[in-house]
This record gives C-alpha cells, sequence and structure tokens, in this order.
C-alpha cells in the first residue's frame, strides 16, 4: 500500500507562489496516476492537477488558467504542484492522490492561505 505526506503550504501573500510537494512510500503498481485535489471551505473537492506515472501532466485549466504547475521527481517518488499568481480564491486544503487498479489513497492534505 501507498502511503503519502504533502508539504510545502502555508500563508503566501496575493500575487506570490508556494511550492507544494507529495512525498509518496510503499508499494507503487507498474501504472498509476498521482494528482492535486484542494478543498475550500464550503466546497466540493477539485482536482487542480494531475500526472500519469509516465509523466504526463494534466491542469485543469478552469481552475489553474496557466498559473499551476505539476512534476515529479521519480527517483525522490515526490510529485510537486508549483503555484505562481496566488489568489485569494486559490486558499484551500490541497490533497495529494494516488489511484491505481484497485487502490485509491489520499495525504492528509496541506494548507493553503492566500491572504495580504
Amino acid at each position: 500500500q501507498v502511503q503519502l505526506v504533502e508539504s510545502g503550504g502555508g500563508l503566501v501573500q496575493p500575487g506570490g507562489s508556494l511550492r507544494l510537494s507529495c512525498a509518496a512510500s510503499g508499494s507503487f503498481a507498474s501504472t498509476y496516476f498521482m494528482a492535486w485535489y484542494r478543498e475550500a471551505p464550503e466546497k466540493q473537492r477539485e482536482l487542480v492537477a494531475s500526472i500519469t506515472s509516465d509523466g504526463k501532466p494534466y491542469l485543469d485549466s478552469s481552475v489553474v488558467k496557466g498559473r499551476f504547475t505539476i512534476s515529479r521527481d521519480n527517483a525522490k517518488n515526490t510529485v510537486y504542484l508549483q503555484m505562481n499568481s496566488l489568489k485569494p480564491e486559490d486558499t484551500a486544503v490541497y490533497y495529494c492522490y494516488y489511484a491505481t487498479s484497485g487502490e485509491v489513497c489520499w495525504g492528509q492534505g496541506t494548507q493553503v492561505t492566500v491572504s495580504s
């Protein structure tokens, strides 16, 4: 089973940047999918970005509009979410997600607060 630990959240001013990290450990499937979701107060959890085990990224343009980038470091089993030009509406708990056939795993979440 895979375990996920997120880090990198915090308080940032509008227009600032943060990089979230998701360190994965455990037994990985040969083919899997990892993603970042976020959940703001009183809103549904939404997909921000995803990346496949062979490195193909997907970013939800309606959410990130060219401001975010997802990447991975296979040697470190870590997925990153680089967030630039942050806005107050990006404030949320950001969750890392892993999925393969027969297994789904969520991290504990990391809080991102964008405020002046």
